[in-house]
């Protein structure tokens, strides 16, 4: 049965988006933060990939066409952006500020865990873009000398989390502005948080959106200095 999957060219891509829809419905049926639908899908494709035996990167082969969807997507966020000008406008120097203290605070806190727990240097680089986006990530770790592959793990586990405690733990803390809503997400959490902030409001979508971009280009200078500091 396992051979007869792993010949299937698109299984993987079905896996997917049948574990996602899983996810989805039932997150509809609980109504609970721990049932989120792309936590769900990840680990039912753990389950299965561990139940039947088949690797990752057989199960990759055939999933990566989902893949070439992350940019088009990506640049689909723009669209709340632009719906949102008059915001952004209004909150200019807010959002700058909010951005810049949400990349400061991702990566001093990696600096403090790696002095804490006597990181590597080169382990230390590897975790350092965790808030941004897989792509940029990756760049950041190889130029630096960390372990690329270590880091997308990383920043999905760190988008993952996002997503499921963005929306209490900004309750818990009584922020009730959509667009500091959304910086937060956004800066802290790249594009999974930024898909819980579009199911909170447009607003905070359109922030978290333009997080997502800024936050990567500071990061990518800011990672570069930080790296100097072990």
């Amino acid at each position: 049965m396992s051979e007869l999957i792993v010949s299937s060219a698109f299984f993987g891509s079905v896996l997917s988006l049948a574990a996602y829809f899983i996810g989805v419905w039932m997150k509809n049926r609980f109504r609970l933060a721990i049932f989120n639908p792309i936590l769900i899908a990840v680990l039912l494709c753990i389950a299965f990939l561990a139940v039947t035996g088949i690797s990752y990167d057989t199960y990759y082969a055939s999933a990566r066409y989902l893949g070439w969807f992350l940019t088009p997507a990506t640049v689909c966020l723009a669209i709340p952006l632009y719906e949102q000008l008059s915001k952004l406008k209004e909150n200019f120097a807010a959002i700058c500020v909010g951005i810049l203290s949400g990349v400061l605070t991702s990566l001093v806190t990696v600096l403090v865990i790696a002095l804490v727990f006597h990181l590597t240097h080169e382990q230390y680089v590897t975790l350092l873009p965790k808030s941004v986006t897989s792509p940029i990530g990756m760049g950041i770790a190889e130029e630096l000398g960390g372990y690329p592959a270590i880091t997308v793990p990383v920043i999905i586990l760190t988008g993952l989390v996002g997503n499921v405690v963005a929306e209490p733990f900004l309750k818990l803390l009584r922020v009730t502005d959509p667009v500091a809503k959304g910086i937060a997400i956004g800066s802290s959490s790249h594009a999974l948080g930024t898909a819980k902030a579009l199911e909170m409001g447009e607003v905070e979508g359109a922030m978290a959106s333009l997080s997502i971009a800024t936050s990567g280009l500071i990061t990518v200078v800011g990672a570069s200095i930080f790296a100097q500091f072990l």
